[in-house]
């Protein structure tokens, strides 16, 4: 009976001396840890920390300030990770990084290293969407962007990022909802100025293609969001080739009311004048000869009309 109190004792001063082994490493770890986050080695700092925490999780009670000190540690350290990815431009490994943190974060109960990190995420997509933008990868900066927007869909300035890429890929019909829903969350004098855009694009396109009907239709419709000139003016020389001259005087005057100094003003004004000749309109005729008259390219021909007008 002796000897099994013997072999008893000697293997709980066995398990003594173990246990004294293992918290005299872990601290080493830990310490080695802390001495990384002083050189922003993060990398390295993590991997102390992670191992420190498993050996003082064996240890038991002795090992419990050091387990709480690490779990401390191990999401800002993450997030620093994070960080470091984000600036190198690795962002879908920063995005599963920060996953990772939130996910650590919470469950060590640091709130705040958890809020930092969700709060990151959108700033990745936005940050990837603006790289590939610069190097005309818009595929890639539409997903981006949408991404950002479907974290927060209140936020118009990621909505109408997202307009321009899918914009820049041809597809239209995303591209004014994304800008619409820019409209709707604080950007809508830039979001409706871009939708009008578009559809100028379209109307030239049509003008072009001798669609001149279609022209005019998508000339209207961009001036529905936000009235631009070069609408007006293709409106203006589609309704003229449509034969519908009514509503070519009206864009172009429209067109000479936003743009009175443009290069091409006094031959739009000219061929004003001629439209309402035709339609026998000779005192609105007059009007807009008077204006061209000394002009060196059309003067002469106006003066000759303004004295015809005037018999």
């Amino acid at each position: 009976m002796k000897k099994i109190f013997l072999a008893i004792a000697a293997m709980v001063l066995t398990a003594g001396l173990i246990s004294a082994q293992d918290m005299a490493q872990a601290t080493e770890l830990y310490n080695n840890g802390a001495t990384a986050i002083s050189m922003k080695n993060w990398t390295e700092a993590l991997d102390c920390f992670q191992k420190a925490l498993a050996m003082g999780e064996t240890i038991g009670e002795e090992a419990q300030e050091l387990v709480a000190n690490c779990k401390n540690a191990i999401p800002g350290v993450s997030l620093q990770i994070a960080k470091d990815l984000i600036n190198d431009e690795k962002y879908d490994e920063a995005y599963t990084k920060l996953e990772a943190v939130s996910k650590i974060a919470e469950e060590y109960g640091n709130a705040e290293v958890a809020d930092e990190a969700k709060t990151l995420v959108p700033q990745i997509w936005l940050r990837k969407g603006a790289s590939a933008m610069n190097l005309k990868d818009f595929a890639t900066a539409a997903d981006s962007y949408a991404k950002a927007y479907a974290l927060d869909t209140t936020a118009g300035k990621n909505a109408f990022r997202l307009g321009q890429a899918l914009g820049q890929l041809g597809k239209t019909e995303e591209a004014v909802e994304a800008f619409e829903h820019a409209a709707w969350n604080g950007e809508k004098d830039a979001a409706m100025g871009q939708i009008s855009n578009i559809y100028v694009k379209e109307a030239n396109t049509a003008f072009k293609a001798q669609k001149f009907a279609d022209a005019v239709k998508a000339a209207n419709k961009a001036n529905s969001y936000a009235e631009n000139a070069t609408a007006y003016l293709i409106a203006g020389q589609a309704s003229q080739k449509l034969s519908k001259n009514a509503d070519a005087i009206k864009n172009f005057e429209k067109y000479l009311e936003l743009k009175p100094t443009a290069s091409n003003a006094n031959g739009i004004t000219f061929t004003v004048a001629a439209l309402y000749q035709g339609q026998k309109n000779n005192a609105k005729a007059l009007e807009y000869y008077k204006k061209v008259q000394n002009d060196p390219k059309f003067g002469a021909q106006a003066k000759q009309m303004i004295a015809a007008l005037n018999k």
